[in-house]
């Protein structure tokens, strides 16, 4: 059974930079990403990569945050920079299952909701100070 594992994540303070890992994924042929919760308040999708590599962000961390992966490894990245006390969260690293429609071919056409993803990591805590 694949088991999606996360690393990488501590404190830093704002302004700060980490980058997560996320070992495990076995597909050639599927999307990746990011998700993220932070206490009271929903999960929130933060990244994609499909098959072809092509990436998509949430907003909020745009042009600070950028996603990657190395399929001979099998893993899957996420650098963070000049990060913010908002972005305190717990992530998790995620993966389309073989049949998800939003991910036909490698090539993702969603909408970074978290249905589309039907693998789960158990998730790293980052936390930022200020």
């Amino acid at each position: 059974q694949v088991r999606l594992v996360e690393a990488g994540g501590g404190s830093v303070q704002a302004g700060g930079a980490l980058r997560l890992s996320c070992a495990g994924y076995t597909c050639t042929v599927c999307c990746l990403g990011w998700f993220r919760q932070a206490p009271g308040k929903e999960r929130e999708g933060v990244a994609t990569i499909d098959s072809a590599g092509r990436t998509s962000y949430a907003e909020s961390v745009k042009g600070r945050f950028t996603i990657s992966k190395d399929n001979r490894a099998n893993a899957l990245y996420l650098q963070m920079n000049s990060l913010k006390p908002e972005d305190t969260a717990m992530y998790r690293c995620v993966a389309t299952l073989p049949w998800a429609k939003t991910c036909s071919g490698g090539y993702y056409t969603g909408s970074l909701a978290e249905a589309e993803f039907g693998r789960w990591g158990q998730g790293t805590q980052v936390t930022v100070s200020s």
